[in-house]
């Protein structure tokens, strides 16, 4: 049965799902719900998820709530193009890189995305105390750069090997948004010095760039993303 997604546009979990999905080149039926309209909050969608949260992923009787769990479920039920490995060695390493970054970048992200997508993105005054935490999201964001930098600097050309895995699935969406909140948050990005990531993370930059070039991939953007222009050079 044709399984369905249903997600915010660009929320980064649900986009790990639709990676997911489009790796393995499955045809699903992707449902974009509005946060504007809280279609979280209606009862059809409480039904299926009462944390009123994506992703949920749908199959026949199968709800499921969790992004991992959903990548999870769609390597065991599509066994094709593997997310997690062939080998107990692969499957160690996809699944340790895609716990820390689920762990690590996501929480660094959220610290820093929140400050430039859901304020008014200005750059706080130097020596305040606002200044000061802002300094913090920003080093905690680039360390888990630098492990991306680390992770990729045997010229691998994915995270966790040849080919895509769910450890890309979970870092690509994390490293888009940065590079989106350069395009958009110029100034604020720049004070975190995330002005030209390329510079500073050249295998990541490289990588982000491989998986940009694939249409698959680019066809899990967000699609508000099409509504909204860039005003800085993209990162």
């Amino acid at each position: 049965m044709r399984p369905t997604l249903y997600t915010f546009s660009g929320a980064p979990r649900g986009w790990r799902v639709l990676l997911g999905l489009a790796f393995k080149g499955i045809d699903a039926d992707i449902r974009i719900l509005s946060v504007s309209e809280k279609d979280h909050q209606k009862p059809d969608f409480l039904a299926m998820n009462p944390r009123a949260k994506v992703p949920v992923l749908t199959s026949g009787d199968i709800v499921l709530r969790d992004s991992i769990a959903i990548l999870a479920w769609l390597d065991k039920a599509y066994p094709d193009k593997p997310l997690f490995g062939e080998t107990p060695t692969q499957a160690a390493t996809v699944w340790q890189i895609a716990m820390e970054c689920r762990e690590y970048l996501r929480e660094a992200n959220r610290q820093l995305l929140s400050r430039a997508f859901f304020t008014d993105a200005k750059v706080p005054d130097e020596g305040s105390e606002n200044d000061r935490t802002f300094q913090k999201e920003a080093a905690f964001v680039h360390a888990e750069c630098r492990y991306l930098e680390d992770l990729l600097s045997d010229d691998r050309t994915f995270l966790a090997g040849e080919m895509p895995s769910a450890a890309d699935a979970l870092a690509f969406p994390e490293v888009r948004l940065l590079q989106r909140a350069v395009e958009t948050r110029a100034e604020l990005m720049t004070a975190a010095g995330f002005g030209y990531p390329p510079d500073l993370y050249p295998n990541v930059a490289a990588w982000k760039n491989r998986m940009n070039a694939m249409p698959e991939v680019v066809a899990t953007m967000p699609p508000h993303w099409q509504t909204e222009t860039p005003i800085a050079k993209s990162a």
